[in-house]
């Protein structure tokens, strides 16, 4: 079979092939790997160690048993959309109709391909904040579009609403917002998600959200763009159930939009997967269905191990900037004389037994400079896990010649 150029050009662009031609890997793998052979603990990749909540697993295990394994409506099941619908007018006020305005996705993943896919021509530009979800610049890539960045730059990594204002134009199709934000943790004030509305309309763009971790915010509510003045009409509001459930495996995730912006998704996410994850829909409809206290529960659980996490750091010597929300803190290894996120990423495990992923690799190459020796590393682990990394990164024997 022969594959055309065009086509390889294209997914070299988009990150998905390397100079030569072969798949390129990402920096996840890369450490995730690192980690399985040196024995280091795995604070690289976001993914939780311990279950979710017990009434999830079972409700999963129940459906399986009555016989929900083949497909589920291309929708979505509507125990699910209902569930969906509900939770936003529970905790936001928005209120949405399952049956024309939910659309139910294999992950936050397939979401927000399907969504780029569908709403961008070639040459459309797409407006990120930046370090960015890898995703991001691969399918904009595939789509043929163009990506436009706004830096968040050390500690607070908030976006500077002068370089919103110079960004954001008419060539703009998608301004696409990840909030509470990975890799950095920032969470965006109301005052930014506020202009970002004020400028897709000035520019008639559309406004793509990733919430993934809207229920793992620290200090302050979660503000969806959606429910914000002038901003629901033109909006595509994306989430998904495994950061919140720890059930990252199930891929279960979901977007709320506009009719008429939904269908066009739909024109394109059925010839991604189709549908997914059938028994663990109407498990997924029971965890949004829990009481306020599970997630306050979740919030604030995370909160403590960002902060046992942090201080092993500080200890080690790192500079480090507090999370406002999600799995990540960010820590910068200047002090501790490496100026190489990646290289230093690939020593740590011989130095700590620990393995964290360069911010570097969140980055277009232009900017990767701004982050040379920031890492990010997870903190979505069981405690005596973090205890355990954070006692070995206080013990951090760095070579004396740097």
């Amino acid at each position: 079979m022969t594959i055309s150029g065009g086509w390889k050009r294209t997914a070299r662009g988009a990150g998905l092939l390397g100079p030569d031609g072969s798949i390129a890997s990402t920096i996840f793998a890369e450490m995730s790997a690192l980690a399985q052979s040196t024995g280091a603990i795995n604070l690289g990749q976001g993914f939780p160690d311990e279950d979710g909540p017990p009434e999830v697993l079972e409700a999963a295990r129940r459906a399986i048993s009555e016989g929900y394994n083949q497909y589920p409506p291309g929708l979505g099941m509507p125990v699910l959309r209902d569930a969906i619908a509900t939770h936003q007018k529970r905790f936001y006020g928005l209120d949405v109709d399952p049956d024309r305005e939910v659309l139910v996705t294999a992950g936050a993943t397939e979401a927000i391909a399907a969504t780029l896919l569908a709403l961008l021509d070639a040459g459309d530009e797409v407006v990120t904040l930046e370090p960015f979800y890898d995703e991001y610049g691969a399918i904009v890539g595939l789509a043929n579009g163009v990506h436009r960045t706004v830096p968040l730059l050390a500690p607070h990594f908030l976006p500077d609403h002068d370089r919103l204002r110079s960004t954001i134009n008419d060539r703009t199709r998608v301004i696409l917002v990840n909030n509470p934000h990975n890799p950095t943790g920032a969470v965006l004030p109301k005052e930014t998600l506020e202009l970002i509305v004020e400028l897709a309309h000035k520019h008639d763009a559309l406004i793509v959200t990733d919430e993934v971790y809207e229920h793992l915010v620290f200090d302050q509510p979660h503000i969806p763009v959606a429910s914000l003045p002038g901003a629901r009409e033109r909006t595509v509001s994306i989430s998904s159930a495994g950061k919140t459930f720890n059930t990252t495996g199930w891929k279960i995730g979901w977007l709320t939009a506009p009719r008429e912006i939904l269908t066009a998704i739909l024109a394109v996410k059925q010839f991604l997967t189709f549908v997914n994850g059938a028994p663990f829909q109407p498990a997924i409809a029971v965890g949004l269905a829990l009481p306020d206290s599970f997630f306050t529960g979740v919030a604030a659980g995370l909160k403590a191990k960002s902060r046992l996490l942090s201080a092993g750091l500080t200890a080690a010597g790192f500079e480090v900037s507090a999370p406002e929300g999600g799995y990540f803190v960010v820590a910068d290894a200047r002090p501790l004389g490496f100026t190489d996120g990646a290289a230093f990423c690939r020593e740590l495990p011989r130095l700590a037994g620990v393995v964290g992923v360069p911010i570097s690799a969140f980055c277009h190459d232009e900017l990767a400079a701004e982050y040379s020796s920031l890492v990010r590393f997870a903190f979505c682990k069981r405690t005596e896990v973090l205890e355990q990394a954070a006692a070995q990164l206080a013990e951090l024997q760095v070579p004396a010649a740097r």
